[in-house]
């Protein structure tokens, strides 16, 4: 199985940069630069599928991970 997430990335208003994965609905995090928001971003759906493994709530295992960024 190859799971494919996708990552949107934008500036707010105030300056911030918002990221989400859209494949992860509510996993997004803010960052004060792009870079710092993709790392953040990254870094917390690799904890979010890492718990969900761990919880058995993943179908199956995957053989690959895809991060597409927009």
């Amino acid at each position: 199985m190859t799971l494919d997430l996708h990552f949107e990335v934008d500036r707010e208003d105030d300056g911030r940069w918002l990221a989400e994965v859209v494949d992860l609905p509510g996993v997004l995090c803010y960052g004060e630069t792009e870079d710092d928001a993709r790392r953040r971003i990254t870094a917390l759906a690799l904890r979010v599928l890492a718990d969900r493994a761990e919880h058995g709530e993943l179908t199956e295992p995957f053989q690959h991970l895809l991060l597409v960024t927009a």
